[in-house]
């Protein structure tokens, strides 16, 4: 069940109140901390890794500490130091930390870990690697920091913690009980790693019980919020190095070269209240395998405070760059534009509340409204984005000069600290990515758009996801923006991209053997029956395969695209729950161009557009629906091979059927024009979402969907605009194009 936002805030407040009451109850003593006691019998130290922008956490940890005393009841905090945490906004991997972390790990890693005994792989890339994120590393690097600090310590044993934790009721019982078992049942220095905070993977964690109070793992703890850690056990982690994948995953791997117990039961425990800064690098890849089985929204709830933004500078500043920061901060930016469309510019010179865009860059009427925007908007950020040379320079000092007294700074979008002066700026948090570098756009010719008869046959499909990405389907009479071509554009075309080989050919193709979220089957390249004539057949089975119960298929193009046109010949499936798709699709970030056939409704076209702001690696994957439409057919794609058609430009999409335009997006309407480049999919599977797609029925089962002919054309400079038009859709190509 999915919490709405209003009922996490109360689910919130209720456990930090909790959390809170605890302080009325007695104190704990626990003679297992002390200062220097019985040489290698007491926790001399205790270390708390807290980032310097969280000193809220640092007082809460310092509360639960406060709570528990020793045998002369002395407060922990007395052996307390805060360890300041490595930021992962700030850090940069060079080569000397590097040689401690190797950001890449595989699926393999993690399930020796945690092994799915549900999955039955057919060609699962264990072996591929898996890049750990900035959030990750800084997290490794944190826990390093401090192994070192007690392999030189005079301590023989020390306390570690993260800041998001609570001490359970008993936790002085229970340590006590533990600790003392261990001392007295090894000789000093066998204890390496205590786990007092910890959870089991999801199967259980091979283990042998020691006694009722402390077990020895063999593997499948995660977590390492809190731990007991010897010296001698710090200079062996330290050996051990370099730490590969996650921390918490890496320590598992090294649980056979050293003397790791844990508590019988975790007694120290994550805060559940708080909110993880973590991102989880495995989670794309433990779906694939369907690991994970429920999906919900993934939206970005943060909105920028300070609105409106206005971006002016020289040619070649960086304003494209400035643009996409600013996107990837949460504003919807329009940028790149020689004047605002009538709608917007109507509503931004009355003061209206009730724009479309928050920020605007690069836009160049208004930079002769300047002094109208400062008088309209008193509260607006300015910012002037510098550039190298003596005329840019004298641009900039112009600008400055008509925006003195507003609050405006003068950006370098290719300095190091660039996140640091726009988020000071804008009082925001920068994102852990680089700051965008894009070549620069420059003013694009545009016109306001408007309802033509290709949307006649759109109706609202299901909800749209609530981002700063989509513009709402009922704000008012706005119909996106029509960008006209640059000059360097014009003589840009659609030319074919092979041998004219029109039938499929699976060597351009992958078949895959992987799943996702909301899909109830697994891929498997056995339902994938191709034959060079005919083209390929894609089956859906009713299969126990452990983590689904059914089987599907989907072939995926080996090529990248950037742009292009791409048709496929095809016949959908006519299954209820069943979905049959063509698609351009790409996650870090997320960015996709669709065209579904939904089992219960084959008289009609779902196309749908998924965009998220940034560069390659990006992790925006915010939504799980997108922005659908429907487009009725007028006839039954079930019955018989027709041609479906995407045609992807940098400022616009394009839909069509057996060349007929059906369907056009322009720029914000509702969303930008994805820029990164995708791979081509063609797949039919059982959908979770029986409301979407139908309830899936079982007694039609083996559903199958065919695919006759796909072909790609690039974006090329080679051909002239008119025959542009003439490769667009509405007219046959002469020649045929090749296979993906």
């Amino acid at each position: 069940m999915n919490l709405t936002r209003p009922t996490l805030a109360v689910v919130r407040l209720a456990l930090r109140l909790g959390y809170g009451l605890r302080r009325f109850l007695p104190k704990q003593t626990s003679t297992t901390f002390g200062r220097r006691g019985s040489p290698g019998k007491t926790i001399d130290r205790i270390y708390v890794i807290n980032l310097d922008r969280a000193s809220d956490r640092w007082s809460r940890i310092k509360g639960e500490l406060g709570r528990i005393v020793d045998k002369f009841g002395n407060d922990l905090l007395g052996i307390t130091e805060r360890h300041s945490a490595v930021d992962a906004r700030s850090f940069v991997l060079d080569s000397t930390e590097a040689a401690d972390v190797d950001p890449f790990y595989t699926l393999a890693d993690q399930l020796f870990v945690e092994p799915q005994p549900l999955t039955l792989p057919t060609r699962f890339e264990l072996a591929a690697p898996i890049r750990m994120s900035r959030a990750e590393i800084a997290v490794a690097k944190s826990h390093m920091e401090i192994w070192r600090r007690i392999a030189l310590g005079a301590e023989a044993h020390a306390l570690v913690l993260e800041d998001d934790v609570w001490f359970h009721p008993n936790f002085g019982r229970y340590i006590d009980e533990a600790w003392k078992e261990l001392t007295t049942k090894s000789e000093d220095g066998e204890i390496d790693v205590l786990y007092v905070s910890y959870m089991e993977a999801t199967h259980g964690a091979p283990k042998h019980l020691l006694s009722p109070h402390v077990f020895a793992p063999e593997r499948g703890l995660w977590y390492l919020s809190g731990y007991v850690l010897s010296r001698q056990g710090a200079r062996k982690l330290l050996d051990l190095l370099p730490c590969r994948g996650p921390v918490d995953l890496w320590i598992n791997h090294q649980f056979s070269k050293l003397n790791v117990f844990a508590t019988r039961r975790a007694i120290v425990r994550q805060r559940r209240d708080l909110f993880s800064t973590n991102s989880y690098s495995i989670l794309p890849a433990l779906s694939t395998i369907g690991a994970i089985n429920s999906e919900g929204a993934a939206l970005f709830h943060a909105r920028p405070p300070r609105l409106p933004v206005f971006a002016f500078g020289p040619a070649n500043s960086g304003q494209s760059s400035l643009a996409m920061a600013l996107s990837m901060l949460g504003y919807r930016c329009c940028s790149d534009l020689e004047q605002l469309p009538p709608y917007e510019l109507r509503r931004l010179r009355d003061g209206s509340a009730d724009r479309v865009f928050g920020a605007y860059v690069n836009v160049g009427r208004l930079e002769a409204m300047v002094e109208d925007l400062r008088r309209s908007y008193p509260e607006a950020k300015f910012i002037v984005t510098a550039a190298p040379g003596d005329q840019a320079a004298q641009i900039v000092r112009d600008i400055l000069a008509r925006l003195a007294g507003a609050d405006v700074i003068v950006l370098d979008t290719g300095n190091i600290d660039a996140w640091s002066v726009l988020c000071e700026h804008l009082r925001c948090v920068p994102p852990l990515c680089p700051f965008p570098t894009l070549e620069d756009v420059g003013q694009r010719p545009a016109m306001e758009t408007s309802r033509q008869s290709i949307h006649s046959r759109r109706r609202a499909a299901s909800k749209w996801d609530r981002s700063p990405w989509i513009v709402e389907p009922d704000h008012g009479a706005w119909t996106g923006i029509r960008t006209l071509p640059l000059p360097r554009e014009e003589d840009r075309s659609w030319s074919n991209a092979g041998d004219g080989v029109q039938n499929l050919d699976l060597r351009d193709w992958a078949a895959r053997s992987d799943t996702f979220t909301s899909n109830l089957a697994l891929f498997r390249p056995s339902n994938v029956e191709h034959d060079r004539l005919n083209g390929a057949k894609i089956h859906i089975r009713r299969e126990d395969l452990g983590v689904r119960q059914y089987s599907a298929g989907a072939l995926t193009s080996h090529t990248d695209f950037l742009f292009g046109r791409f048709e496929a010949t095809f016949r959908a499936s006519d299954v209820p729950g069943v979905i049959t798709g063509f698609f351009l699709h790409r996650n870090s970030p997320h960015q996709e161009i669709d065209i579904e056939i939904l089992g219960c409704r084959p008289d009609r076209l779902l196309i749908n557009v998924f965009y998220n702001p940034g560069g390659q690696g990006d992790k925006f994957d915010f939504g799980y629906r997108g922005c659908p439409s429907h487009i009725d057919l007028g006839f039954d794609a079930s019955k018989g091979m027709h041609r479906y058609a995407i045609e992807w430009r940098p400022g616009e999409i394009r839909w069509f059927v057996d060349d007929l335009l059906v369907h056009r997006r322009d720029l914000w309407d509702p969303t930008p024009i994805p820029h990164l480049p995708m791979k081509l999919h063609f797949n039919a599977w059982p959908s979770r979402a029986s409301r979407f797609a139908g309830r899936l029925s079982n007694r039609r089962l083996p559903a199958t969907a065919e695919v006759q002919a796909v072909r790609t054309y690039a974006f090329d400079s080679s051909m002239s605009e008119p025959e542009a038009q003439g490769l667009s859709g509405m007219d046959q190509p002469a020649t045929g194009g090749a296979s993906a």
